[in-house]
């Protein structure tokens, strides 16, 4: 019908517009977030965008929910206010009419929703860990920065390098503090000092400098001066990663070792597109315009509502982890609530429900 595909395009307008907005939010907020936790050396700071394209594309089912949502409540709340809903039910059509074309617009989100979480989330969530992880497996000479003291990645022993000089991987300046398993420490500085691979190892060349010794239990100091002296460097570690977090572990191997952690996330999985199932036909079984509020009390009503139902979402992956609610009853009880609000929100609204109090008998 024509009305049909003309609620349809309208919903698409208003879905773009809200997921651009919502995005560009998000992508903001991200980009801070991921800056800040670069600058703590979670991450290579040349990594920051591909680690923010990840981390916005792991967030996308929950604003798919949301941007859909808010534009089955933009639309039909707008129909309402200009009458057009006047004319759609004096034709003899009730608000339960409208879920066909409003499924019809929505199954392909849901579609999209079900992929990203089942599938796109595990993946994207793998992809930040190993940046992740090999920046904290990353070598010696790495981490050394001009300026900075930097530890070793087996934490025994601190580099600082004043300023890097022209020369490719070469500094002035070095300092160097070890502490080894026996108790000795030892503190080198040089003037200068260069990167060499000899053989399959690489050193740290140091130039016109001193080497202070002292060992554990032992008053005396060691004091020596060298022209030349060398120091080998740890190599970047090349190992794979070794710890898999939950929700970077793919669907199947969830459902393959079945236990309350891996239920819990998939209960969130599940849940994303469950709630957004839920949230279109709560969306029209509530829209409607009220002369006397704003346009954005369906705005602000839609909000309220995805910040609880993702909240319980969030407490329920709790609770299902922690074994204090089966998964089932816990879908069941939450996602099954929803449903059941929704139909009879529409149910009334369809059929032109009222309550009616009984009346007193007067004597």
């Amino acid at each position: 019908m024509l009305f049909h595909s003309s609620i349809r395009k309208e919903l698409a307008r208003s879905f773009g517009a809200t997921l651009v907005v919502l995005v560009t939010v998000v992508v903001t907020m991200t980009l801070i977030r991921t800056l800040g936790e670069a600058s703590r050396g979670n991450f290579n700071p040349s990594d920051v965008m591909v680690v923010m394209g990840y981390t916005v594309l792991s967030d996308m089912p929950t604003l798919l929910s949301i941007c859909l949502f808010i534009s089955v409540l933009n639309v039909l709340t707008r129909m309402f206010r200009d009458s057009e809903m006047v004319i759609w039910f004096g034709s003899g059509r009730g608000l339960a009419s409208l879920i066909k074309p409003l499924f019809r617009f929505a199954w392909p989100i849901w579609g999209i929703i079900f992929t990203l979480a089942f599938f796109i989330l595990p993946w994207a969530f793998g992809r930040i860990e190993d940046y992740r992880d090999q920046y904290e497996k990353r070598g010696d000479l790495a981490r050394i920065e001009p300026g900075k003291f930097q530890e070793s990645a087996e934490g025994d022993r601190v580099y600082f390098i004043e300023k890097n000089s022209g020369v490719v991987q070469s500094g002035s300046n070095v300092f160097i503090a070890t502490k080894e398993k026996n108790g000795k420490e030892t503190l080198t500085a040089a003037q200068s000092g260069r990167i060499e691979v000899i053989g399959t190892d690489r050193f740290l060349i140091l130039e016109s400098g001193q080497r202070l010794e002292k060992t554990a239990d032992q008053r005396d100091l060691s004091l020596s001066t060298f022209r030349t002296y060398g120091v080998r460097v740890g190599a970047d570690d090349q190992s794979a990663r070794s710890y898999v977090p939950t929700n970077a572990k793919g669907t199947l191997a969830l459902l393959q070792a079945p236990n309350n952690v891996h239920w819990a996330e998939l209960s969130w999985r599940l849940g994303v597109t469950l709630a957004a199932m839920n949230f279109v036909l709560i969306g029209l079984a509530i829209a409607g315009v009220n002369p006397r509020v704003g346009r954005s009390a369906n705005i602000g009503f839609a909000f309220l509502a995805f910040v609880v139902y993702f909240n319980l979402l969030v407490l329920g992956k709790s609770w299902i982890q922690a074994g204090k609610v089966h998964f089932v009853i816990f879908m069941l009880a939450l996602h099954g609530t929803a449903l059941l609000i929704g139909v009879l929100l529409l149910l009334k609204r369809h059929r032109n429900w009222t309550l009616r109090w009984p009346k007193r008998n007067s004597a």
